[in-house]
């Protein structure tokens, strides 16, 4: 298999793979509603925290980030880190439009952990101290995951090592999950203005 045959190969798998959304999966097998029906109406982590638990929480942050773990390692033995980066956004983008879903999906946060995780783990725990933090400040999940978003984007855009598609890979990358966050940037601005 030619350079581009492997890199589309896997950008697609990376979209396929995020576009399987375990809490969906998860309340579908249990008998609950689907999760994007209440509260936020993300299948993320939080949202599953405010319908089901901590538990079931924990459960499905540990799964996305899983995921995106095999697929950044999968990525890394065979591509180089520029291209890397480009299949961590594929996978977010699965994510948020899952073709298994309906294309209404999450919005990444979990996943660009995960695959952050693999590439950069340093980065990645600072992110996780970074989204600690702006929660005791703020108090508001979405603004913590940016902390963390941020963190993460500038961890992979440094492991790309001076690679202009790497970094641009990265800097896309949060863009996309800061704007997935559209509905809750202008529900915050509303309540305040």
């Amino acid at each position: 298999m030619n350079a581009a045959a492997l890199f589309g190969t896997l950008l697609l798998g990376a979209y396929v793979a995020g576009s399987i959304n375990f809490s969906i999966l998860a309340f579908r097998l249990t008998g609950r509603q689907d999760p994007r029906q209440h509260g936020s109406g993300n299948p993320g982590a939080t949202n599953v925290y405010r319908q089901a638990g901590p538990g079931w929480a924990l459960a499905v942050l540990l799964l996305d980030m899983g995921r995106a773990v095999g697929v950044a390692l999968v990525a890394g033995a065979l591509l180089p880190l520029g291209q890397m980066v480009w299949v961590g956004l594929a996978l977010i983008l699965g994510n948020r439009f899952p073709c298994f879903h309906g294309f209404a999906g999450g919005k990444g946060v979990a996943n660009y952990l995960g695959f952050t995780l693999a590439l950069a783990p340093v980065w990645a725990g600072i992110g996780v101290l970074a989204w600690g933090a702006a929660y005791l400040i703020w108090r508001t999940p979405f603004l913590s995951s940016f902390a963390l978003v941020f963190c993460l984007s500038g961890g992979t855009a440094l492991a790309a090592r001076g690679n202009g598609w790497g970094i641009a890979g990265a800097l896309l990358t949060a863009a996309f999950i800061v704007a997935c966050h559209h509905r809750n940037i202008r529900q915050r601005w509303c309540r305040k203005g």
